[in-house]
């Protein structure tokens, strides 16, 4: 789950809400001019796009220096233009749900009205205090989770250490335990109350902006009722269940030969702590203790390949740029060459985090790396490289259109394309020979450890969002928050604590995305939606083999196709923008299932006999 940071979404993407200052600012003066009528909506979203426009290119670059130049000041400048950004995101969330009510509005003006009104993440009421109140919870939460410690052997362990222990399988499923319900419980209780009281404000500033409640208002960004989109969601997860429980079955069985009844039984649930992750969100970590002898040796490694090439960091980018070239892309500008962050400077500190960047919204695009001569790195860098591709086709749409079809859209094409990292194209690029592509009987082996990752995150992708709408719905009250999210886990990811959950646990806060209020829908959307583009890339190419090893490089045919949905950008609804490059208006699992089948039949061999479910 990479970064992406667009100036355009810098603006739109606050989550927050300010103090009730806005009366004095250029955007609430701009809002107050214009009638309530058809042409002064036009008027106002013209007038907003302008204002966030200009915003939004201080604010990219602002951001950019922090992140590449950390010093107290620079944190101190990204502060306050993120404060402006937020206030302007406010009322113009405000005055748009008023102009949304006028009569006989223009589509594309509705449209736009919609995106300025559900640009906030967790809007405030106007009620006095509100938004002070709301920003003190949410900015106190993000604390105490970025200052949370578990334990291992009794002694403190910070949050990236204690996630990097849980991927260690040296570790006893004692200490798996210790670490999983120190962490739980020192992180996560103490934020019950809080929380609460943060979903409370936000169900009211989202009910003025007029919504049934703010997970309703999460919903309703998807072109569609927020009710059918909930429903679609669930469909999706139908269609890709049976492999999932498939996976579980066969990770069950060998964590039970691994240690025994006494802790993982051979039935039922998995332990949560046992599958390498704190959140067992994903299990790659745990491929050594699962993998069949013979099946993890794929015959290559891109690490070596790359050393034996004798390839540096602006080499790798360079091979990624070519990629994209290969499907008739033109060649990224100097600018992208001259000011992207490619390694780590020696003499700063700079955030490492692989982000991609659009500076000015139209061809200043850049990535933020800390490139690392490894396969890893090599694939994140043609993941990134997916976001700028993306960003420059759709720089001639106007400013709120300056955006993925929906957010799940943005992340899968980085994902499909590295999707595309087959042997087949490292033959092509030459880093592969031809005499080294594995046989087909290596496949399974790297089918399994994707589908650890790629196929396990599934039902929590779905999962965490689902618990937040029952929270904003009111369907699970503050005395049952933990118990749902426990059901939930049991119910979508067959997983269940290693320990008894007190009364007051609040094992949601646990996870970052819940105290940092980042919507987590458009990560399980990313993950069914790389498949069918990948898909539909490989059939437009004519290709014949296996799904998983296709490549679709150097085909024109399929980057004509793909740029004629990427330059559409957020400006028609995203079936329309799915349509355009796979022929299908609807979201569909069953392209992640083709890719996996010979997984499935693999895992189906190995679990005959053996219980499936929880």
């Amino acid at each position: 789950m990479k970064m992406l940071a667009s100036a355009a979404m810098l603006a739109l993407a606050a989550g927050l809400a300010t103090p009730a200052v806005a009366q004095q600012t250029p955007a609430a003066q701009a809002s107050a001019q214009f009638p309530m009528t058809p042409q002064g909506a036009a008027d106002f979203v013209a007038a907003a796009e302008a204002d966030l426009f200009s915003y939004s290119v201080e604010a990219g670059r602002t951001q950019w220096v922090n992140s590449t130049y950390i010093t107290v000041d620079t944190d101190a400048l990204a502060a306050r233009i993120g404060a402006i950004g937020t206030e302007k995101s406010v009322r113009y969330a405000l005055d748009a749900a008023k102009y949304r009510e006028v009569a006989g509005l223009d589509p594309d003006v509705a449209r736009k009205l919609d995106i300025l009104r559900t640009g906030i993440v967790l809007p405030a009421p106007t009620t006095p205090g509100a938004a002070d109140e709301l920003n003190t919870i949410a900015t106190d939460l993000q604390s105490q989770y970025g200052r949370g410690k578990g334990t291992l052997d009794g002694k403190p362990i910070n949050g990236s250490d204690i996630e990097a222990e849980m991927g260690n399988m040296a570790h006893t499923p004692a200490q798996f335990a210790e670490m999983w319900a120190s962490w739980h419980d020192n992180v996560g209780a103490p934020m019950k109350d809080d929380y609460a009281r943060l979903a409370a404000i936000a169900n009211e500033g989202a009910k003025e902006l007029g919504f049934a409640d703010a997970g309703a208002m999460w919903r309703s960004n998807y072109d569609m009722d927020p009710k059918e989109f909930e429903a679609m969601t669930e469909r999706l997860w139908q269609e890709m269940k049976p492999l999932y429980v498939a996976l579980h079955t066969y990770v069950r069985s060998k964590l039970n030969e691994k240690y025994g009844d006494a802790v993982q039984a051979k039935t039922g649930p998995i332990r949560a702590d046992l599958l390498g992750n704190m959140w067992a969100q994903e299990w790659g970590n745990i491929y050594p203790v699962v993998a069949p002898p013979g099946t993890g040796d794929v015959g290559f490694d891109i690490t070596d390949l790359l050393a034996q090439k004798g390839q540096g960091p602006l080499d790798m980018v360079k091979i990624g740029e070519g990629f994209y070239s290969s499907l008739g892309f033109k060649e990224l500008p100097a600018t992208f060459w001259e000011r992207s962050q490619f390694v780590k400077p020696a003499d700063r500190e700079v955030v490492c985090h692989a982000s991609a960047w659009d500076i000015d919204n139209k061809d200043d695009i850049r990535i933020k790396m800390c490139i690392k001569v490894n396969g890893d790195d090599f694939i994140t860098i043609h993941h990134e490289l997916g976001h700028n591709y993306y960003q420059r086709a759709y720089n001639q749409q106007p400013y709120l259109y300056l955006n993925g079809a929906n957010d799940g859209f943005h992340e899968a094409i980085g994902d499909f394309v590295a999707l595309s990292i087959t042997p087949e194209y490292l033959v092509q690029i030459g880093l592969l020979g031809r005499e080294q592509v594995p046989s087909a009987d290596k496949d399974i082996g790297l089918l399994l450890r994707q589908a650890l990752d790629k196929v396990a995150f599934l039902p929590f992708g779905l999962l965490v969002d689902k618990w937040r709408w029952g929270v904003f719905d009111g369907s699970i009250t503050p005395d049952k928050y933990n118990q749902a999210w426990v059901d939930l886990k049991r119910e979508y990811q067959g997983i269940t604590p290693p320990v008894e959950r007190p009364a007051d646990a609040f094992d949601p806060g646990a996870k970052y995305h819940i105290p940092g209020n980042t919507p987590y829908m458009r990560y399980f959307l990313a993950r069914i939606l790389q498949f069918q583009f990948y898909q539909a890339a490989c059939k437009q190419a004519g290709w014949k083999g296996p799904l998983h090893r296709c490549s679709f490089y150097g085909n024109e045919e399929v980057g004509k196709k793909l740029n004629a949905m990427l330059e559409m950008g957020s400006s028609k609804p995203w079936p329309d923008a799915l349509e355009a490059f796979t022929g299908t208006r609807e979201i569909s699992g069953k392209a992640l299932v083709e890719y996996f089948a010979p997984l499935k039949k693999w895992l189906d061999q190995q679990n005959k006999g053996k219980p499936q479910g929880w």
